[in-house]
């Protein structure tokens, strides 16, 4: 792994930023939340799983989202952008699920990146790049007292992400691509794989089956 500090354009950290802002601000507002309400979520959902990696695993100073000013414009760009137009964003739930996917590939190289300029070893590197991808929904979820909806069974999002960074590390560490080259490729099939897991319903199993499952007839 190279020893100097590797960076991937602040571009694809704010866009992957505003994006999940625009997530978080939508989730508050169809839980009819005010405004209060709509910046924390679209704050945690922007920032969370960046606050996560650099908070709990690479601590190396103050996390990047609080040493530029760019993370926080992002955010209230994605809190003015759903806030003010929510009415014409609600109508393109399918589009959403889109910027979802290109952000959640966006963290994922991120936050891999990240890892890669601390040094760590290749497996937290994977780690933390999933982290970063899904950190913010978990933080939202349980800031509203609701089940984490990535740790029940459904179609693939962490699985998306957790491939999504294998292919980065792959290409960057095995194969020595390009830093912006591996990002790309690596968002591509992140977001393949979360949009082929909705077209095709390919969905994660529960470990044991639910309890309708096992006795179908039980009152």
């Amino acid at each position: 792994m190279p020893s100097d500090v590797i960076a991937l354009p602040l571009y694809m950290d704010f866009g992957a930023t505003f994006m999940f802002s625009i997530t978080g601000a939508m989730f508050a507002i169809r839980r009819h939340y005010d405004w209060v309400g709509l910046f924390a979520l679209a704050l945690c959902s922007g920032l969370g799983g960046g606050l996560l990696r650099d908070g709990l695993f690479i601590q190396d100073g103050a996390p990047a989202a609080m040493r530029h000013a760019g993370y926080l414009w992002a955010v209230l760009g994605g809190c003015l952008a759903a806030g003010l137009f929510h009415q014409l964003v609600g109508k393109f739930d399918q589009v959403f699920l889109y910027v979802d996917a290109l952000g959640l590939g966006a963290y994922s190289v991120v936050g891999a990146t990240k890892a890669y300029g601390g040094g760590l070893a290749l497996p937290a590197v994977i780690v933390i790049g999933v982290v970063n991808a899904v950190g913010g929904s978990l933080i939202r979820d349980v800031l509203v007292s609701a089940e984490p909806h990535i740790f029940k069974p459904g179609q693939f999002y962490v699985v998306a992400a957790l491939t999504g960074t294998c292919t980065y590390v792959v290409l960057t560490a095995a194969l020595h691509l390009p830093l912006q080259v591996s990002a790309w490729i690596a968002i591509a099939v992140t977001f393949a794989a979360r949009m082929l897991s909705i077209y095709f319903n390919w969905r994660t199993d529960s470990i044991l089956p639910p309890p309708e499952a096992v006795n179908p007839n039980r009152d």
